[in-house]
This record gives C-alpha cells, sequence and structure tokens, in this order.
C-alpha cells in the first residue's frame, strides 16, 4: 500500500519532457514510482483531466520577516510554490546586534516596500547571528519549503556599524572578518551570499543600501567564502537594474565573470529592459554566454513580465496623488466604503477630473504618464496593447484620461487599480522577455514575493507563467509547456543546489501541483490590511489549483489552505 497514489493525471514532470499521462506513487514525503505503480493507496487522488507538475521553485523572494509569523506564506504559496528562497538583494535580518533590528526594519523597509509597523510587532528576534537565525527559522513550520541567504547589508552594518552602514569602504581586517560570517552562514546552511549595487535601492532614511559601492577586494574577499565552502550561489541586483548608471551596467558583467570564474560558484543577477536603453539587455546576454564559455557560471535572473507599479486608492502610489482636491479628500482619514460614497459624489469627481498641470513640464509628464498607464483589467492584462492606455481608451470613449482613470479606481468599491509597467516594457510588449526566457544562463525569478507590497504584486508570476507564456498569449509567440514547467521547478532547484526537488521522477521529494490547465486564471489583485499592526498589503488569487502537495502532504485543496504545515527550513549542503 502506497501512502497516496495520483493516478491518470497528464503528467509535465519537470525534466523538459512532453506531456505523457502517467500515476505517481508517494511514500514518506517521497515519489516511489511513476508509470504504473502496483498495489493500492491510502489515500487516491484522481487527475484525470488534470495537469500534474512539480511545485513550483520560486528563487527570488522577501519573505524574511514574515517567515517568522506566518505559516501560509501568501500569496507565493497560493500559486503552487512549494520552494521559496528569500534574502535576495542584500537585505534580511541576520546577523543582527541588538541594537540594529530597527535599522534592519528600516533597510527592508525602504528597499522592499514591506510596513515597517508590520516588521516591528510581527519579529520576535531570536537571534543575533546568521547561524542562531537559521535554528529560529528551523523551529517553525510552513505549508512550503523556505531557504535563504546571507545579506550583505546586515553583515557590512554587523561589522562596521555605522561606517559599514553608510558605505564607507571596508578595510582589509574588516573584509576578513565579513567573510569569515558568510562562511559561517554558509556552513550552517545558508543558499547563498546575496548583495545590491543599484542606486535605486535605499532605506528608510534615504541611504543606498550596504554594500552599494563595494570595491572589488570586499566582493572578491566576501566570494571566496563560497569558494572555500565549496557551495552556494552569489546573487545581486547590479548597477543599471533600475535604469540608473547604464554605462556601467556592461562593466558589471566584467567583474562577475571574473568573480564567478576565480570562485567557481554560480552569480545570477537582476537582467530587466530599461526604457532609456532599450536594447542593453542583449548586450549583457551576449557578454554573459561569452563569459560561460569561457568557464564562468553567470545565471542572469529574467522575471517574466514588466515589472509594473499598481495604482489605486489604497496603494502606495497614486495617479492622482498630486491634484489638490484628492489630496484633501484624503486627508479626511475615510474609511473604505466612506471612500467609495465620497468618491461617487459627481462634485468630487468633477473636481479631480477637471485638475490641469501647473506647468508645461507637468504637463508633457503626464501626457507621457497617460500613454504609459493602463487598465490592468479582470482577469489582469500584463501584456497590454497602447488601446488599453488611459489615452488610448479616453480616445475611444470621448473622455479624458483623468476621468477614464477616475471610473477605473472607482470599480471594485474602490479596489480598482491602473497598471503602470516601470521595467520590461520599454517597447510596448513583452517580445524581448521571451528572448530572455530562451537564454540558456537565464533563471526565471523576480517575482519579489512578501515585498512592495503597496505597489506590485508580482508573486503571481508563476501562475502567469503558465496562462500567458503556454496558453493566452495573444501579441505574439508563445512557449512550450514542458519548458517553462521545467524553468520555474527544475533548473531553478539545479541552481541552488536544491537536488531532490523540482522533478517528478522517483526518489524526488513529493511536491506536486495538480492543476485544471483551462480553469487555471488570475484573481485582480486587491488591497487588505493582514499584516501585524493593520499593515496592508497588496494580494493575488489563483483559480485553477486542484491540489498542491508538499512532502505528500496535501496543503491546498481547491485554493484552501488545508492547515497542513510540511515545509521546512531547507539547509545547503555547506
Amino acid at each position: 500500500m502506497h501512502d497516496l497514489i495520483i493516478s491518470g493525471g497528464t503528467l509535465v514532470d519537470g525534466t523538459g519532457a512532453e506531456a505523457r499521462t502517467a500515476d505517481v506513487a508517494i511514500d514518506e514525503g517521497r515519489i516511489t514510482d511513476v508509470g504504473r505503480p502496483r498495489g493500492g493507496a491510502t489515500r487516491m487522488i484522481h487527475a484525470d483531466g488534470l495537469l500534474v507538475t512539480p511545485g513550483w521553485v520560486d528563487i527570488h523572494t522577501h519573505y524574511d520577516g514574515q517567515a517568522t509569523w506566518d505559516p501560509i506564506l501568501a500569496p507565493s504559496s497560493w500559486h503552487g510554490v512549494t520552494t521559496l528562497v528569500m534574502g535576495n538583494c542584500g537585505v534580511g535580518f541576520a546577523p543582527a546586534r541588538p541594537d540594529r533590528h530597527q535599522w534592519l526594519i528600516g533597510l527592508m523597509e525602504g528597499v522592499e516596500d514591506i510596513p515597517g509597523a508590520a516588521l516591528s510587532e510581527g519579529i520576535e528576534w531570536e537571534w543575533e547571528t546568521f547561524p542562531e537565525y537559521l535554528d529560529a527559522l528551523a523551529r517553525r513550520r510552513w505549508t512550503v519549503d523556505v531557504g535563504t541567504q546571507v545579506p550583505h547589508g546586515a553583515v557590512r552594518a554587523y561589522v562596521m556599524g555605522e561606517r559599514g552602514a553608510r558605505n564607507e569602504p571596508a578595510d582589509p581586517e574588516e573584509i576578513d572578518a565579513m567573510r569569515a560570517i558568510v562562511l559561517e552562514a554558509i556552513r550552517a546552511g545558508a543558499l547563498g551570499f546575496s548583495t545590491s549595487r543599484t542606486i535605486g535601492h535605499r532605506a528608510i532614511d534615504g541611504e543606498p543600501v550596504p554594500g552599494t559601492y563595494a570595491a572589488e577586494d570586499e566582493l572578491f574577499g566576501i566570494g571566496s567564502a563560497l569558494a572555500e565552502a565549496g557551495t552556494g550561489v552569489f546573487e545581486l541586483a547590479p548597477v543599471g537594474s533600475a535604469g540608473e548608471l547604464l554605462s556601467d551596467a556592461v562593466k558589471e558583467v566584467d567583474w562577475m565573470r571574473r568573480l564567478s570564474a576565480k570562485i567557481d560558484r554560480p552569480v545570477s543577477y537582476v537582467l530587466l529592459q530599461v526604457d532609456d536603453e532599450p536594447e542593453l539587455w542583449r548586450s549583457q546576454l551576449a557578454a554573459s554566454l561569452e563569459a560561460c564559455a569561457e568557464g564562468a557560471r553567470l545565471h542572469p535572473q529574467v522575471a517574466g513580465r514588466p515589472t509594473g507599479i499598481l495604482s489605486g486608492h489604497h496603494t502606495t502610489l497614486c495617479l492622482f496623488s498630486d491634484i489638490p482636491a484628492y489630496v484633501e479628500l484624503r486627508a479626511r482619514g475615510l474609511s473604505g466604503p466612506e471612500l467609495s460614497r465620497a468618491l461617487a459624489d459627481p462634485e468630487v469627481r468633477r473636481r479631480i477630473t477637471e485638475w490641469e498641470p501647473r506647468s508645461p513640464d507637468q504637463a508633457t509628464a503626464m501626457e507621457k504618464a497617460f500613454g504609459r498607464t493602463f487598465d490592468l483589467g479582470d482577469p489582469p492584462d500584463y501584456e497590454p496593447g497602447p488601446e488599453r492606455s488611459l489615452a488610448g481608451l479616453a480616445a475611444a470613449r470621448g473622455a479624458t484620461p483623468l476621468e477614464v482613470a477616475y471610473d477605473i479606481m472607482a470599480a471594485h468599491e474602490g479596489q480598482g487599480l491602473l497598471y503602470i509597467p516601470i521595467l520590461n516594457y520599454a517597447t510596448g510588449d513583452l517580445d524581448h522577455v521571451r528572448e530572455m526566457l530562451l537564454h540558456p544562463q537565464g533563471a526565471l525569478g523576480l517575482s519579489d514575493g512578501g515585498a512592495h507590497t503597496g505597489t506590485i504584486c508580482d508573486a503571481s508570476m508563476p501562475t502567469f507563467m503558465l496562462t500567458h507564456w503556454t496558453r493566452d498569449r495573444s501579441r505574439g509567440e508563445t512557449l512550450p509547456l514542458p519548458y517553462i514547467v521545467k524553468k520555474q521547478t527544475h533548473d531553478t532547484a539545479l541552481l541552488y543546489g536544491l537536488r531532490d526537488r523540482g522533478t517528478v521522477e522517483p526518489g524526488m521529494l513529493a511536491d506536486v501541483n495538480l492543476i485544471d490547465y483551462d480553469a487555471l486564471s488570475l484573481g485582480r489583485p486587491y488591497v487588505t490590511s493582514d499584516l501585524p499592526a493593520g499593515g496592508s498589503r497588496l494580494l493575488q488569487e489563483a483559480g485553477g489549483y486542484v491540489a498542491t502537495i508538499k512532502s505528500g502532504t496535501v496543503t491546498f485543496e481547491h485554493g484552501q489552505a488545508t492547515g497542513e504545515l510540511p515545509g521546512r527550513l531547507v539547509r545547503g549542503r555547506g
């Protein structure tokens, strides 16, 4: 008797092989047979007509604080993710001296837009060192497995104090101390080291993330810890990833290729299309391939859709925030229903929508914004054409862009959202993203689960990869389903050395999604205030996940949590 048999499903196993009908047997949390298992099972799940895949492995999240208080880890867990990696972009909460707790919270709040009050109330500081942080995580249980990386910002501040926080140069002794901390962290189970070099990443006080201007001796010195341990990924947000200092962006690839070759470890860096140099990504990809041909291991980390800000009445940013009549309305502190009623007042609508820019420069900026701001829609459209922009809709309706925006944001009881793609959309479509996804070294990531709680909701990207890229895309070519499944299971797991998951094969962890592929869908993002201290965040649900299984245990059925928490801390092999 097996513990569980999933019978009759259409298996896409994560290896890249074509779909086939197969039964899957599971025992003691692992897959024991695929094909036609003999014998019965304690539980049978009939998957006729369903897609059976490995659980998604999401390598770019920021649940570093949330993982200490929240066992569900939504919205990522709602989207079929069974393993996530946090500690990206050089920010996190260990190591942490007792007098640095609030500073680390401010760093995370500024860089990743996670409410500081929620972090302050939610985190119980049970650690100082990174191994102690891992031990604290190991005492917790979740719906998913959780792995983490040691962040440069926290390490630098721990060793250098205020000098580290202010990005002053590290001396040789300080570099050695940071190297020792990273080596200790890797040996304790950290999956890698992360840093940030983009000036777009700033703490709540406006200061760049510690490590932003780190010299090569510091980067290579810390990287040597991964070489000594013989494991771990060096992850970073490089110069230019937020669209700044683009003349230096290609130069970044040069030191990364030398670092990877020297330490013989993978270097994974954020790669996005930027408006001012829409073809720059091609040069970066070409340089990465050339580096790999010479023995380096560079993995550009790419996103499956634009990085897009959501604008509404309850998000961090709002299109109307400079309009005096709107500022006056929000100053009244109205609740959700009260705000909806106020917005329904024709006089309020008139005062807001008839606003005119105060200067020619502001008028030019607003005109540009109207062409680059879209109705997100329900279901959401993440590859909208110009006809869905505020300018396009206004022309079609004989209205002004502000009137169109007002009506969109007033929908759904004031929860309507506008979509403003700020990266990966310079050319107005996703053909370049398709090319990035096909790059042999490209690593699928950048969902930012747990982060940007008031501006971005990209934790749904694993679902989007199936709905948009394998089934629904209408503005260009799609991609094969087996390829996309492999891209976010086998490939992401392998990059981080997680060789016990990512495919549906005998001996692997029984992390499985059962999906009604035809019904798979993304819901409309919405804002809710369910974080500690009443903090708000954007959430997005999915339809079509019939079940998600983590280590042989069903964690979600038809989108609802079962209450089971089989997820554990994943330690690297350091």
